[in-house]
C-alpha cells in the first residue's frame, strides 16, 4: 500500500506520523471520505471545497488544493482496485501536549483501502446522545470523532448499523457517518444545515437530483415515517428497513427506489458533479 505523505508517495510502513501531531493529540483536524471506483475519486471537487471549509472553520490554513489533487492522483494510480475509502487527513501538525498548536506546519495524509459496496438496505436506531446544533464545530467534517464512535458501538450492540442523533432541540439531526432522509404522505424531506447536521456531500446531490425539502422534523418522526434512507459518500442512498425495532418493508420503499435509481443514473454520467 502506498501513502501520500508529507507531499510524496510512501509504503505505508515509513509513513507515520509524529506522536506530537495535533491531529492525534487532541483531534485538531478534517478529513473527507471519497468513494473510489477504478482509480477515479467521486464528486472530488466537491469534497475539496468542504474540505476548505472545514479547515478554515477550525482556524487551519486552507489546504494547498492542488497538492491534494497530486497526492489523490498518485494514491489511486499506485493502489489499482475496483472499489475503494479514499481518506484525505488534514491536521494542525506537530505541535505542544496541550490545546495549542505549533509553528511546525501541517500535516497531509491522502490514504486508499478497499472498500464493500453497501447493500441496499441497513438497520438503524437512534441514540440517547445529541449534536449540538450550535458548537464551534457543528458543519465541519472534523476528526473529532469520539461521539460517533461511541453511538455506533451502542448501533452495533443493539444489531443496526448506523445510530440516529436528535439535536439539543429534539428534532432529527444525522446518523454517526450519514444523513437521513424521510418520506412522509409520499414527500421527500432531510433536516436542514441548521439542525446541526454535516453538509453531506451525498446529500446534497440527493437534495438537488430528488428535489427534496430541506424540513424542522421532530426525532418522533422517525416512529411514522414511510420510508427513511441513509446517503453518505460509500452508502450513496441505502434504504433504512428497521428502526429501533420498528420494521419497515424490507426493500427499498417507491421514494427511495427512484431516489436510488435517480442518483445511480447521475453519478454514472458525471463523477464530478459541481
Amino acid at each position: 500500500m502506498r501513502i501520500w505523505f508529507d507531499g510524496a508517495l510512501r509504503d505505508a510502513d515509513s509513513a507515520r506520523v509524529s506522536v506530537f501531531d495535533h491531529g492525534l493529540t487532541v483531534g485538531d483536524g478534517v478529513f473527507e471520505t471519497l468513494k473510489a471506483e477504478q482509480g477515479r475519486a467521486f464528486a472530488l471537487t466537491r469534497h475539496l471545497e468542504r474540505l476548505v471549509t472545514s479547515a478554515r472553520g477550525l482556524g487551519l490554513p486552507a489546504p494547498d488544493i492542488d497538492e491534494v489533487r497530486r497526492g489523490c492522483a498518485a494514491v489511486l494510480e499506485a493502489n489499482p482496485m475496483a472499489f475503494g475509502r479514499l481518506r484525505i487527513t488534514y491536521t494542525g501538525g506537530d505541535s505542544p501536549l496541550g490545546s495549542d498548536r505549533g509553528d511546525a506546519g501541517t500535516t497531509l495524509v491522502i490514504a486508499l483501502a478497499e472498500a464493500t459496496r453497501r447493500s441496499d438496505t441497513a438497520s438503524a436506531v437512534t441514540v440517547p446522545w445529541t449534536r449540538n446544533e450550535r458548537g464551534a464545530l457543528t458543519g465541519l467534517k472534523a476528526t473529532s470523532y469520539g461521539e460517533n464512535v461511541i453511538a455506533l458501538a451502542r448501533a452495533r450492540e443493539q444489531g443496526a448499523s448506523e445510530a440516529l442523533f436528535g439535536n439539543t432541540v429534539g428534532a432529527l439531526c444525522e446518523g454517526s457517518g450519514s444523513n437521513v432522509f424521510v418520506v412522509i404522505d409520499g414527500e421527500l424531506h432531510t433536516p436542514p444545515l441548521t439542525s446541526g447536521c454535516l453538509p453531506g456531500i451525498t446529500r446534497a446531490l440527493t437534495v438537488s437530483w430528488t428535489g427534496a425539502e430541506e424540513t424542522d422534523l421532530p426525532l418522533d418522526v422517525l416512529e411514522r415515517a414511510d420510508e427513511i434512507f441513509l446517503t453518505s459518500s460509500l452508502r450513496d442512498i441505502q434504504a433504512v428497513t428497521r428502526i429501533d425495532g420498528r420494521q419497515l418493508a424490507a426493500v427499498p420503499g417507491p421514494v427511495t427506489a427512484k431516489a436510488m435509481r435517480v442518483f445511480a443514473e447521475r453519478t454514472a454520467a458525471d463523477f464530478d458533479p459541481r
